[in-house]
């Protein structure tokens, strides 16, 4: 196997880049093109961290489920035991939707009135395909997992879907803090105005026909709206972070050595360092092997062609080749043996 590094020179295959950043960073991203191989890389770079003495949780966020086909069995929304020291788990993106749209669903029911439940139920029902609802739920999902999971596990790996859904993902915590902090300073000006509304009523001697007699069960509405509305930021507030350390969170790049998945990659790379993401890995999966025969020798030379554009766009990262393995990669024994080469 050969790696390359720095300024696409390649050098020997002691350097393995993506082991050290397994044992030193505490959460991966795996993004890039569709079918390159995210699922097969993320998950051996697992398996060799759990080989190497640490805990490791694989996450597939994408909702082709590739991780169960992976390893040839089912994985489900909650923690599996693949092997010693690597759980998995796939999230469900239905499952997500629904479990986000039912907390929202309950915590209406509690702010509004009975006879408003039908409506909280049709706009909750319109809400469902709505744009960004999958994207919104699944952050939320990711920000649990990674708060529930740091302190049990070493690393958390995610498998994440193709680029563009990834791309809009990864900004995402950005957006979500900025349009909940709006809606705090909303609630917080609404509130303010309410209190004027009592002391005007007070100081007036008049009835306060707004608040009447529930001013308590008022206040306590409003109590929990604006514990949801902190809560939601400071989730995001935090993954935000999480995501930006760079001594604690990085993003690995697969791609294949096409001229497409080349062009993505360097769009990709742009899109997260926009969004303040580290991609300290470029994997360059399948490779050719050289000096293999006429037909790969072409190959290979083609390959090297569309790298050449890479390196010069990307001239900064690591990057590190796998080559083309002589059968499919699936089951345990398979991924283990390629977690070994890594």
């Amino acid at each position: 196997m050969a790696f390359a590094h720095g300024y696409g020179k390649i050098t020997s295959g002691s350097y393995r880049v993506l082991l050290e950043l397994a044992q030193s960073k505490k959460i991966l991203f795996f993004g890039g093109k569709g079918g390159v191989g995210k699922t097969t890389v993320s998950s051996a770079t697992a398996m060799a961290r759990a080989n190497a003495g640490g805990k490791v949780l694989l996450v597939s966020t994408d909702p082709a489920h590739n991780l169960g086909h992976l390893f040839d069995r089912k994985i489900g929304s909650k923690p599996v035991r693949i092997t010693a020291g690597l759980d998995a788990l796939e999230l469900d993106p239905g499952e997500t939707v629904e479990n986000h749209l039912k907390e929202i669903t309950e915590s209406l029911y509690k702010l509004m009135p009975v006879n408003l439940h039908k409506e909280i139920d049709k706009h909750i029902s319109l809400s469902r395909g709505a744009p960004g609802m999958y994207e919104a739920a699944l952050l939320e999902r990711i920000a649990d997992v990674i708060e529930d999971g740091k302190d049990e596990y070493d690393l958390i790996v995610f498998d994440t879907a193709p680029s563009g859904h990834t791309a809009r993902l990864m900004v995402l915590p950005e957006m979500m803090s900025a349009w909940t902090e709006g809606l705090i300073k909303r609630r917080e000006k609404a509130d303010r105005f309410q209190e004027f509304v009592r002391e005007l009523g007070q100081d007036t001697s008049m009835e306060d026909k707004t608040i009447g007699g529930a001013t308590m069960k008022e206040q306590e509405r409003e109590s929990h709206i604006r514990r949801i509305l902190l809560r939601r930021r400071r989730k995001f507030e935090q993954l935000r972070e999480q995501l930006s350390d760079s001594d604690i969170s990085s993003f690995v790049i697969v791609l294949a050595a096409e001229r497409l998945p080349v062009l993505e990659t360097i769009e990709l790379q742009e899109q997260l360092q926009e969004a303040n993401i580290t991609v300290e890995c470029l994997i360059v999966n399948k490779r050719a092997p050289a000096n293999s025969g006429e037909f790969l020798d072409e190959r290979h030379a083609q390959e090297e062609i569309h790298l050449q554009t890479l390196t010069n766009a990307l001239p900064a990262i690591q990057r590190q080749d796998i080559y083309l393995q002589p059968q499919d990669v699936v089951g345990i024994g398979a991924v283990e043996t390629l977690a070994q080469k890594l």
